[in-house]
């Protein structure tokens, strides 16, 4: 009798487990569908048409295509937007003015989200002007966030998709894609001193001949100290360190605020 009673009490348990098991997977799929459902309708509903002039005393600039007067309104942290060809990077940026990883799971409401958003820590500044940006995002499994980025592991796919642009509310920032490569698992921000020439160039030299098998570098790629560079940064498929696509700033045009 003594071996059946501990044998129901084994089988509850694991079925208790199983259940919940299921469950966490259940609710982690619906969070993730529901954020990338979320953003697909943010994307599509703050892009604005871009005739006409908002601002009279800059008729004469292009119209922002993202509607930052709406987003700004939903939430403050919003500051930028980013859309990388090519794949399914078409994201609104935040940075929260309280904690670095905030975003790392709350979605563009500030809602928890397993998800998470694309977001930039404290250490860089909303003009994207600093000599090294780094901006997070998760490798989902659907795709979602900044997992698309691993086409640029495809040699073929890196060479034909040159551009990404990241939008600011007076600014259209345009970037020539330089490399794409596997990275330690380090804190970029914290381990170089970009005020520091060397260590300026100690990055560089990283970023234009990167220690990894699973690297692409643009030919004929070059990086001056007066030159911005943005990271972007994700989680590897399997393994420890991360997965990165630097570009660099090659033109900025002015916009008027939509």
């Amino acid at each position: 009798m003594k071996k059946k009673h501990i044998l129901i009490v084994v089988i509850a348990v694991l079925a208790a487990a199983a259940v919940g098991i299921t469950s966490f997977i259940l609710y982690k799929n619906y969070n993730v569908q529901n954020t990338a459902k979320k953003y697909n309708e943010a994307a599509s509903s703050y892009v604005v048409n871009t005739t006409g002039a908002t601002d009279p005393s800059k008729k004469n600039l292009p119209t922002n295509p993202i509607n930052f007067t709406s987003l700004q309104e939903r939430n403050a942290d919003i500051f930028g937007w980013i859309k990388v060809p090519s794949t399914q990077v078409d994201y609104p940026l935040l940075q929260n003015e309280y904690s670095d990883n905030f975003y790392i799971d709350h979605d563009l409401d500030g809602n928890y989200a397993f998800a998470g958003s694309i977001y930039m820590q404290q250490c860089n500044h909303k003009t994207m002007l600093d000599r090294v940006t780094v901006l997070y995002g998760h490798n989902m499994a659907d795709n979602s966030m900044f997992a698309s980025l691993h086409q640029f592991e495809d040699s073929a796919f890196f060479e034909k998709n040159k551009k990404m642009t990241i939008y600011l509310p007076d600014k259209q920032l345009d970037y020539e894609i330089i490399s794409a490569f596997v990275y330690d698992d380090r804190h970029i921000m914290n381990s170089f001193d970009f005020a520091n020439d060397a260590k300026y160039q100690e990055f560089i030299d990283d970023v234009l001949h990167p220690r990894s098998i699973s690297a692409n570098v643009r030919e004929g790629a070059e990086v001056g100290m007066d030159d911005c560079l943005v990271v972007l940064s994700t989680c590897l498929n399997a393994g420890d360190g991360r997965y990165l696509v630097v570009g660099k700033l090659t033109k900025e045009t002015e916009l008027q605020l939509s």
